[in-house]
């Protein structure tokens, strides 16, 4: 082997951790579960964007670094101007409130279309998917609903040579290849949802790639795989202003081992919220977000690593903005995702 240590970190880790992981991991995919599942594309009765960073493994150098903005409106009328569920025009009750619940009507059948660019770099390795999202929206039951979701768009993964130092200038890992690659992307989505509680699954990169950097076969031995998820979540009603909020994410990605994340919310009125999260070994974390109006809020979290990483990582940073445009009925929270 000709390379240096810092491209055998690069590749013997990051490259071995991306067969594992790929695309990137959250900690709070509950603030935005559009990351994982395309079926919530325009669930709200409003036009949800977000914006959020995330520093994974703080102190170690070339650790992962993932930012993303996202955008879902709903279409449809019927949803638009007569939601079942929506509030007065002035606001009304707190959508984690057990009066919400109980005056829960499923939502009026309605399409929704999203965006999303994820930009997710590790050492010299850059990935960058951009997707447009569409889900359809039906109710099965007075109380239930359905939704059905595709996201589709193309994932560019660029090779930075200038952090690289090399024993042999022309190594063959990187000589004369591709260092800035553009692939299809594909994933699709359901969700079911009432008022109370979720479960939703989706696979994300149904197009499995190759990942190479160099024309010779014996370095093209990465590609990705499809990933699936499996999350879900309920409200448990403590008072009639203090709600707690469990949810789950279970992910099978081939041939890693079976990892799930366990969180809880605990949310005061529509205000704000603390909570906690544990990821199967990796780290435990502590969230926290605030609703501060009917166009604004954010939702902070730090994870303590628990994997040997601990030992060179100083935790993981993610915040995310959120914006609610068109927000005819000022909610300040989200009445069907929690």
């Amino acid at each position: 082997m000709k390379k240096v240590s810092y491209l055998l970190f690069v590749f013997a880790i990051i490259f071995q951790c991306a067969r594992a992981q790929q695309k990137p991991q959250y900690t709070q995919y509950v603030f935005n579960n559009l990351l994982l599942n395309p079926a919530v594309t325009g669930i709200e009765n409003y036009t949800d964007v977000k914006a959020g960073y995330r520093s994974q493994w703080t102190g170690l150098q070339g650790a992962p670094v993932t930012s993303y903005l996202t955008l879902s409106a709903p279409l449809g009328d019927k949803f638009l101007n007569g939601d079942a569920t929506a509030f007065p025009a002035q606001g009304g009750e707190n959508p984690s409130s057990r009066l919400f619940t109980q005056n829960y009507m499923a939502a009026e059948p309605h399409h929704g279309i999203g965006f999303m660019v994820v930009s997710d770099k590790a050492g010299p390795i850059t990935q960058t998917n951009i997707d447009v999202t569409y889900a359809y929206h039906l109710g099965l039951t007075a109380r239930l609903n359905l939704a059905v979701g595709i996201a589709a768009g193309v994932n560019h993964i660029n090779l930075n040579t200038s952090m690289i130092t090399l024993e042999n200038p022309l190594d063959p890992a990187i000589t004369n290849g591709n260092n800035s690659q553009w692939k299809p992307d594909l994933s699709t989505g359901i969700w079911l949802y009432s008022s109370n509680y979720y479960i939703g699954a989706s696979v994300q990169q149904l197009l499995p790639q190759n990942l190479y950097f160099s024309t010779n076969t014996a370095y093209n031995q990465s590609k990705t795989v499809p990933q699936y998820f499996l999350t879900g979540g309920v409200k448990l009603f403590l008072t009639d202003d203090l709600t707690l909020l469990p949810s789950f994410l279970i992910k099978d990605i081939n041939p890693t081992p079976f990892t799930f994340d366990i969180n809880a919310k605990l949310s005061f009125q529509d205000k704000f919220w603390i909570g906690g999260s544990y990821r199967k070994s990796d780290s435990f974390g502590a969230l926290a977000g605030v609703n501060i109006s009917s166009f604004v809020n954010i939702g902070y979290s730090y994870d303590i690593t628990t994997s040997a990483l601990n030992t060179v990582s100083n935790g993981t940073h993610e915040l995310v903005i959120g914006i609610l445009l068109n927000n005819r009925y000022k909610v300040t929270c989200p009445q069907h995702t929690f």
